[in-house]
């Protein structure tokens, strides 16, 4: 039986985003201490996002031929696109939940953990680079290129929305009509790039209940091993 404290999944399917940014943001202003934790799986046609403090100078020549969207996530320039995973965690910090109540870093940290997790499961080894929001290629030849962006808004009540994207079998050229979350020049790479013909349900499955597992972990608490959520072919 599933636990009240633990998030429930909901898949979306293809969504507008204008349409799942409000709602969003109608979900987190009308929850109650008692409103159950959300991850919204959802995949959006081409569409590049702003962070609130983020330079439109990032936006380069190409970029016309793709809607823009002003948000209120931290972080500067993204895209999101077919054959990209995103989630969107609505989480409460501040309750008691397995695992504990959670600072923002200490958040930010887990929800990075999940995603290298998924991608060891296939055999890639991501890392996280210091002062660059995201994940990157630990090794081999796309070494130091970004597969996954991360971009949330915590409010004063605890309460957060905003989440991650993890690029699966992508056209990723809109990622170079960009300066992607602010470095100019940066290689983005999906996971079909770097060897893994994963399909996108699946990995969408794997790293929600991935997120769910971390985040139920203790902060304090020894790092499990990660376990392969899939034996790649």
């Amino acid at each position: 039986m599933t636990s009240p404290t633990t998030p429930e999944i909901r898949h979306l399917g293809v969504a507008d985003y204008d349409t799942t940014f409000a709602a969003m943001r109608a979900f987190t202003d009308a929850r109650t201490p008692d409103t159950r934790d959300q991850l919204w799986i959802v995949e959006h046609a081409p569409v590049f996002t702003l962070g609130l403090a983020a330079d439109r100078g990032h936006l380069l020549a190409g970029a016309t031929a793709i809607p823009v969207v002003q948000t209120d996530r931290g972080g500067e320039v993204t895209y999101h696109g077919p054959g990209q995973v995103v989630i969107y965690l609505l989480m409460d910090l501040r309750r008691n939940k397995p695992g504990g109540k959670l600072y923002a870093r200490q958040f930010v940290h887990k929800i990075e953990q999940a995603i290298i997790n998924v991608l060891g499961a296939y055999n890639l080894v991501g890392e996280r680079i210091e002062g660059a929001p995201g994940i990157y290629m630990a090794d081999g030849p796309k070494r130091g290129a970004k597969i996954a962006a991360l971009g949330l808004k915590v409010r004063g009540s605890g309460c957060t929305y905003h989440g991650l994207s993890l690029n699966v079998a992508m056209d990723l050229a809109p990622f170079s009509w960009i300066n992607p979350c602010g470095y100019a020049g940066l290689e983005t790479v999906d996971m079909r790039t770097v060897g893994a013909h994963a399909q996108l349900a699946d990995v969408q499955q794997q790293l929600a209940e991935e997120l769910i597992r971390v985040l139920a972990v203790p902060v304090d608490a020894p790092a499990p091993v990660p376990q392969p959520a899939v034996q790649p072919e």
